[in-house]
């Protein structure tokens, strides 16, 4: 399976340059097919915005970095095509010169740095950018004279700004430029359009030059020229510097302006302070011994680290811890979700460990309280995900915070691996009652008839009553709101995690199969949930290992009785499991239906195997004859081993379809599962060789294409979105933990040899 690989390892910064394709030609129009940026950018340090690099062919973008894209709270677009590009005019001729008859361009992106040269004959020009925080990029120009006799040069900068975005129509931003100093300000009006673009009066783009300038705005366009031409004798070379800063509030904006003149004048400091930083990344990602035998992942592995960290968000509007958004790069991705942000840490843990532990800390910021104003009733709860606007119930105004449903119990699993990366005591000390009360709240709101077994469901909803015509509420003749049942299905397959899969179609398969049907959960007469009518293996699963994690975690903070207790619990799961989900016939786990008192169960073999049929293994749930059944599915071409392998539902699926998000296409975090469930039983060549071909088979992945959200597992097209946080988080664990060392992420607490 694996290629030839390079003799030598790379381990220096300036080693890796472009494994990710970030040339562009940015327009008004952000998105391209499914709602994605036709482009990839750079950025760095939690920052809300990001670049390009011009493309080598767009002349009218070189000498600038491409750009910026922003993220207008909630949604990612174009901000300008090239917003600050040098001009150099020899002052002897009065001519321009053309960068693109440079002798040689190189644009290149390093790890944590964007680079680009020009070399003109005269003189060369080097332009470099980095983050210096979380709302601030620094460039520096650099000019050497190339020839034997002195150089006058005129120097200038222009840029434009787009007043408007093409978003399905053309929508009217409001944007403007103003001078000030040695500023060019963007400024902007107040625009809430809920699905498309927000900013505010206080939102502004600034950019800053060292040096005095003096600048004329043109309508959106602006040229900014240095107050005096730059004399270089042989050889000298002429150096400055420009902040670009973003920020969304006035409090920000002042922060940053006190730091402006810093950041300029240690300006070595700050690009030595930034190679140290990413070099630190490299160095954990490549520090094991066995690095040294798996040179050629390198590339994808610096690019899960780039990904990751481009797709990292700062503290801004209703978030208030760093954390990592699915994707930078696709329109509804602008926020934090629960199952997403588990994942991620893990992976982040290993090369930034206070970002994975602000991950974790800013979906727990809004874990539901007994002393919640909108829903009590759901205390210990996650909810599903947070953006910077807040849900209109809690007095926001964006339409895309979610608390309608929760996400699979994987935070203990995410925190027991920050903690095994760390060694913080006090960070597991802080998560631990936070843990417990989110544990409990899955047998509260989501065990209908109270068995211990859980099922997905929905909390109580304004989305889940139907409407009519006009977007009012239907009631029944009671007056009260009429339930959507398709509403809460949806909510449901959305707390699995696993949208559409074939296991939630509401009309079930087969005669004795009445579907998937709704039960109300109450407590003290009151309606505190939904759930629907299955016991799901993957969330008992889950909460089989959460036991694990809960347990270990007492064990080091000397809870001795909950260490009893959760070994005693998960005895009890374990069993259920393996004696009511597991099908001797088929060797494949499923979900269980149930019907109203729990009396009368289904084994949901007849909707098709899925990915959660291998999470017992991940669990370390099975017994070894059921593993060694599982395993065989697993590895079966006709099955699950797939070109690249672990689609979402089993290729003998009837309703297996490649390209149909959950109904086939290959998701990482269940690939991660899959590889980490084949090594808790011994099957570590098993686990090997679908590792390797996860890496090798996924489009563009070894080369210099982008991480997608998920894959065609017939052919290895990259689907959906890309630069996919999660996906970029499983790749980083596989090379880690299964190429590198047979170190899986699972729970240790409990023995899967039995």
């Amino acid at each position: 399976m694996k290629q030839a690989e390079a003799e030598v390892i790379r381990t220096k910064v300036d080693e890796f340059s472009n494994v990710l394709d970030l040339s562009a030609r940015p327009t008004k129009q952000t998105y391209g097919p499914y709602s994605t940026n036709y482009f990839n950018n750079f950025s760095d340090m939690g920052a809300w915005h990001g670049y390009y690099q011009p493309a080598k062919d767009a002349k009218k973008l070189l000498g600038g970095f491409a750009g910026p894209v922003i993220f207008a709270e909630e949604y990612p677009v174009n901000l300008s095509d090239s917003i600050n590009k040098i001009v150099i005019k020899n002052e002897k001729t009065k001519e321009t010169y053309d960068l693109s008859q440079s002798r040689y361009i190189d644009t290149a992106s390093y790890p944590g740095k964007l680079v680009q040269t020009y070399d003109m004959g005269e003189f060369m020009l080097t332009l470099s950018l980095i983050f210096v925080s979380d709302r601030t990029a620094l460039i520096q120009t650099e000019i050497t004279n190339q020839t034997e006799e002195e150089l006058k040069l005129g120097i200038s900068w222009q840029g434009r700004i787009f007043d408007h975005i093409q978003d399905g129509e053309k929508l009217d931003i409001g944007t403007s430029l103003e001078t000030s100093g040695q500023d060019i300000n963007v400024k902007f009006d107040k625009v809430r359009e809920t699905w498309s673009y927000f900013a505010t009066k206080e939102t502004a783009y600034q950019i800053h030059h060292a040096d005095k300038v003096k600048t004329k705005i043109k309508g959106l366009s602006y040229t900014s020229e240095l107050s005096k031409p730059v004399k270089l004798k042989a050889g000298e070379t002429f150096k400055t510097h420009t902040t670009e800063s973003y920020t969304f509030t006035k409090k920000e904006l002042e922060k940053e302006q006190k730091q402006l003149d810093t950041y300029v004048k240690k300006h070595e400091d700050y690009f030595k302070e930034n190679n140290k930083r990413w070099q630190g990344y490299l160095d954990s990602a490549f520090k094991h011994e066995s690095a040294k035998k798996n040179v050629a992942y390198q590339t994808a592995v610096v690019k899960t680290i780039e990904t990751l960290t481009t797709n990292w968000r700062s503290p801004a509007g209703a978030i208030k811890n760093d954390g990592v958004v699915p994707s930078m790069s696709y329109k509804w991705f602008g926020g934090m979700w629960a199952w997403d942000s588990w994942k991620e840490a893990i992976a982040v843990a290993d090369f930034n460990p206070e970002l994975a532990k602000n991950n974790v800390r800013a979906l727990f910021d809004y874990q539901i309280t007994k002393k919640d104003k909108v829903r009590p009733q759901d205390d210990g709860a996650i909810i599903d995900a947070i953006f910077y606007n807040q849900d209109k119930d809690r007095g926001g105004e964006g339409g895309n915070w979610n608390e309608r449903n929760s996400k699979p119990a994987l935070a203990a699993w995410s925190v027991w691996n920050i903690y095994e990366a760390t060694k913080d005591e006090a960070f597991l000390k802080e998560m631990y009652p936070k843990l417990v009360s989110y544990h409990n709240w899955w047998y509260t709101n989501r065990d209908h008839d109270q068995n211990g077994i859980a099922e997905y469901g929905s909390m109580v909803s304004d989305a889940n009553w139907e409407r009519n015509d006009k977007g009012k509420v239907v009631k029944n003749k009671k007056g009260q709101p009429k339930l959507n049942k398709e509403a809460v299905i949806e909510a449901a397959a959305w707390e699995s995690g696993m949208d559409n899969a074939t296991r939630f179609d509401q009309e079930g398969v087969g005669e004795d199969d009445p579907g998937v049907l709704i039960f109300e959960n109450r407590k003290n007469n009151q309606v505190i949930g939904y759930s629907i009518n299955q016991e799901s293996v993957d969330l008992n699963a889950y909460l089989y290992a959460e036991k694990g994690f809960l347990a270990s975690m007492a064990e080091v903070l000397g809870k001795t009785e909950d260490v009893t207790k959760y070994t005693e619990e998960a005895k009890t799961v374990q069993t259920y499991i393996n004696d009511n989900m597991f099908d001797p016939e088929t060797g494949f786990y499923y979900d269980l239906q149930i019907n109203e008192d729990g009396s009368k169960t289904k084994l949901l073999v007849n909707r098709g195997k899925g990915t959660e049929g291998w999470l017992p293994l991940w669990a370390k749930v099975a017994n070894k004859d059921q593993a060694e059944k599982v395993k065989e599915n697993m590895m079966d071409p006709e099955k699950f081993n797939t070109y690249v392998p672990f689609p979402t539902a089993s290729k003998d699926n009837k309703k297996f379809t490649e390209s149909k998000y959950w109904r086939g296409p290959v998701w990482l975090d269940q690939a991660l599962f899959g590889v980490e469930a084949l090594q808790n039983y011994g099957y570590t060549e098993e686990a090997t060789s679908m590792t390797e071909k996860l890496f090798y088979h996924a489009e563009g992945l070894m080369g210099n294409g982008p991480i997608h959200e998920n894959y065609n597992p017939l052919t290895g097209k990259g689907l959906s979105t890309k630069n996919f946080s999660w996906s970029a988080a499983s790749y980083y664990l596989l090379y880690k933990n299964c190429l590198l060392e047979n170190n899986p992420t699972t729970q240790h607490a409990f023995d899967s040899n039995n």
